[in-house]
């Protein structure tokens, strides 16, 4: 009898502590309502590498980070569509705007409100709209997003100018 209620009351503990663990967290799936403002992060330095953590990505939907440069500050954004991530160019030449918020599949300027398309960073409408927001292309290597100098700052350059090359 005794070994009956210690089995049971060992097989309790263990249900009990499942319960009260609670659900892993993970990432979701579909993006929050609305305009997702982004989320300011410090990325890694390291010579010519900068990189990120995928999880900031994944669990804000939309972030920004500065990286300097010889010829000062530039900013890039990256965020979650459709189920990929993108980095861009994060700056508004005309209104010297660097912050955008995701609305579904558009990229909304802070400043002046122009919007681009957030798969190909094109202009859709607005006083910025002639200048796309240029890629950066990057890997994925141990939780992290990992971009070249040259890369980000070739994105940077060419988003200061009307159209991409």
């Amino acid at each position: 009898m005794l070994k009956k209620i210690l089995t049971g009351a060992v097989l309790f503990s263990l249900v009990l502590i499942v319960a009260c663990a609670g659900p892993t967290s993970t990432p979701p799936t579909q993006p929050p309502s609305g305009p997702i403002e982004a989320k300011w992060i410090e990325p890694q330095v390291a010579g010519n590498t900068v990189s990120i953590p995928v999880s900031e990505v994944e669990d804000n939907w939309n972030i920004h980070f500065k990286v300097g440069t010889p010829d000062g500050e530039t900013t890039f954004m990256a965020y979650k569509y459709d189920g990929q991530i993108f980095i861009r160019a994060n700056i508004c030449p005309p209104c010297h705007s660097i912050g955008y918020s995701l609305k579904g599949n558009i990229l909304v300027c802070d400043t002046c409100a122009t919007t681009f398309a957030a798969e190909t960073g094109d202009g859709i409408e607005g006083a910025c709209v002639d200048y796309p927001k240029a890629l950066v292309p990057y890997e994925i290597a141990d939780g992290n997003i990992v971009m070249s100098e040259a890369d980000l700052i070739a994105a940077y350059q060419d988003t200061l100018q009307p159209g991409l090359p």
